[in-house]
Parts: C-alpha cells; structure tokens; sequence
C-alpha cells in the first residue's frame, strides 16, 4: 500500500518552500561537482598532487555518479521518496564534509566518489519529486523551479566557491557546503511533503532500463541530453583557454557573469512557458546554442564574442528544466516508476557527457586547437536541433494535453 500525497492548500498554487528547498538540494550537489575546477592550484598544492591528477576529482565524482544512478534508482524503487532523499542528503553531507578534511590523495578521491554517489541518487528523485508535488498541469513549472540549481550552479556557485577557496583555502569552499547541506536538510524535513512510492512493488514489476527505453519519447530525448551536454561541455570546460586565444584573457570573469545573466533569463522564460511550449523551447534553446558556439568556431571579434555568450546562455539556461521535464513527461506515459527511472537514466547520460566532454575536449585542444572545441561543440547543437525536429510525434510534447 502506499503513501498519500501531501498537497497544498490550493490545488493551484505551487508549493513554492518545497520547491526551493528541492532546488538548494540541486544547487549544491551540483555546485560540488564541479567546484574542483576554480581551486585546482590549492587543491593540488594542499594535497601534493598536480593539477592533472587533482582534476580527476571531478571524473571521480561524476563516475560515481554516472554508475550508481541507475542501479540505485531501480533498487529503491519502492521505498518512500522523502525518507530516501534524506538519506541521500546526508550521505553526501558525510562525504562532502570528509572531502573538505581529506588529508591526502586517496580518501580525497574515495569521499569524491561517495559524494558523486549520493548526489546521482538525489537527482533520480529530485525532478519526479517536484512533478508529484506541483498542481495538475504545472508539472514542468514545478520541476524549472527545482533545476534551476544546475545552472545557477555553473553561473554564480562556481565563481563564489572560487573567490572563499582563494581567500581562504579549498577546504573553506567545501565546508560552506555542508553548512549549506545541514540547513537544506532541515528545510526539506519541515517544508517538502511526502508523496506516493513510485509503484507498490507487489503490484507492479519495477521497469527495466530497456523498458523505459521503449516509452515513446523517452529515447529521443536521451539522445539530446547526450548530445546537448557534450557540446556544452566540450566548450565551457575550456572557455578560459579560447577566450585567451580570442584576446580577451582580463574579460574571463565579466563573460561568465554575462553568459550566467543569459541562463538566468532563460531559466526564468523556460519556467513561464514549458508546461505549454516545450518543443518550441527547446527549438529555440538548441538555435541559439548552435549559434552561439558557431560564432565562436568562426571568428574572434571581440564584440562577435560578446553576442555569442548571451546567445550561449540564453540557450543553455533552461536546457536542464526542458530536459528533465520532457524526459519525465515522456516516462509518464508507461506511470511514475517508469518516469523515474527514465530520471535515473537521464542522470547517468548527463554525467557520463560531462565526463566524456572533458576528456574529448581537453584532447581537441592539446592536438589541433581550441576552436576545434567550439566546432565540436556546434556540429552537437546542429545534432540535437535535427533529433528535436524529427521527434516531434512522441517528444517534447506539452505537460497539458490541450495545449496549441
């Protein structure tokens, strides 16, 4: 038998202290991802490696991430979603807060993993946990609310994590998270409600990775995660390197904080409309990234620079919301165990491209150069506009059916 679902007061009115709570959950782990890149020089000096072996603590984290999420996801298929979330939560509290206090390489890299661990499970259940709690027919709005953490993560959490590791150590960066996860898990114990297991195990076999494979939908839209994220990733893990190249080496951190106020209005205009216009956002989201990263593959023109990173952001922002929200959508054809773990699958796709967009990034760069990354990272984008335009029968489809 399972639970019953909270709902707030108003059937109509998002339960916007859940939500948020959901999206500091996102936020951090998150943030903590990637949070090894601004203090690699720290990082490695502290714990007596190189920058290159420091830097695998972020493909140690998104291994973990990448190959857990899945297997998790199925395994706790049928345990109720707040109690699991928590335990997820502290879990990555524990293993975050030994990572601040590593005192060498290998517990460094034992609690990295652990964290990415904890973090892929937190993310199966974060997107289908706002759908459950939003109104009927605000299901996308609910979940933009709660993945806005993604990208305010890479936009404003990174750059502050870099300003404390500089001013204060590496360790400081990572303790002010977990400061931050004590009070997310508060928030989350008093604020989110509890809802309905995915499925009554003793009713409904848990569905199977090909099985969600086969929802119509759901495969599409899995190819323009991968696709998608790659690109993305290809180019904005050697941003630093091409804006060099591009003369504009001083201007690092005011074209960051621009491309971070582009996916802020993304995020805010993919929020408004996703529940109506899905595939016509992710249309527009896919144009501009292309765009954007084309004009960084042709030219160096300062001003052309400019343009292209709003142009960048705006197409990036909202991408995680429509991604989720389209994978999610699509796995609720088949009912929310299904959904689910098409969310677990999405994970693991997303952070097996972070890590594989590293790796072939950072090879484009050392063996032709670095406007081949902005290349790759355009002929991606022309990828997933061609995957979202032939789809259009199954994926991407409005949360409202009677939408235009």
């Amino acid at each position: 038998m399972t639970t019953t679902t909270a709902s707030p007061t108003r059937r109509d009115v998002l339960p916007w202290s859940a939500l948020l709570a959901l999206g500091t959950a996102v936020f951090i782990t998150s943030l903590t991802e990637t949070l090894p890149a601004g203090v690699l020089p720290q990082m490695s000096s502290s714990i007596g490696v190189n920058s290159g072996a420091a830097g695998q603590t972020v493909t140690v984290y998104a291994t973990g991430t990448a190959l857990t999420a899945i297997p998790l996801a199925a395994a706790t298929a049928g345990i109720r979603r707040k109690p699991l979330l928590l335990g997820a939560m502290t879990v990555f509290l524990v293993a975050n807060t030994l990572t601040a206090a590593a005192p060498g390489y290998a517990v460094l890299l034992v609690s990295r993993f652990l964290a990415g661990v904890a973090a892929g499970l937190a993310w199966a259940i974060l997107a289908g946990y706002a759908r459950r709690i939003a109104p009927a027919g605000r299901e996308g709005r609910a979940i933009a609310i709660a993945m806005t953490g993604i990208p305010l993560a890479l936009s404003l959490g990174v750059p502050a994590g870099t300003l404390i590791g500089q001013q204060i150590g590496w360790r400081a960066s990572f303790a002010a998270v977990s400061v931050i996860t004590l009070a997310v898990l508060a928030w989350i114990t008093v604020s989110v409600p509890a809802v309905n297991r995915p499925t009554a195990p003793a009713e409904e076999p848990k569905p199977t990775t090909l099985q969600t494979l086969r929802v119509p939908g759901v495969t599409a839209t899995l190819v323009v995660v991968v696709t998608f994220v790659l690109g993305h990733t290809i180019l904005y893990a050697y941003i630093a390197p091409y804006l060099r190249h591009a003369g504009l080496a001083t201007a690092v951190d005011a074209i960051l904080l621009t491309f971070g106020i582009a996916c802020l209005v993304s995020i805010w205009y993919t929020g408004r409309h996703i529940d109506r216009h899905p595939r016509g956002l992710a249309l527009t989201a896919a144009t501009l990234f292309t765009v954007g990263t084309a004009v960084f593959a042709t030219t160096t023109a300062q001003t052309a620079v400019w343009v292209a990173a709003v142009a960048w952001g705006l197409g990036w922002g909202g991408t995680p919301t429509l991604l989720q929200t389209a994978t999610g959508h699509a796995g609720m054809r088949r009912g929310p165990a299904v959904a689910d773990t098409a969310q677990a699958i999405l994970v693991t796709l997303w952070n097996a491209a972070m890590a594989l967009g590293g790796i072939i990034g950072g090879i484009l760069l050392q063996r032709v150069d670095i406007t081949a990354d902005a290349v790759a990272a355009a002929g991606l984008g022309i990828l997933s506009l061609a995957v979202i335009t032939l789809a259009r029968k199954h994926a991407f489809a409005p949360t409202e059916q009677d939408a235009p």
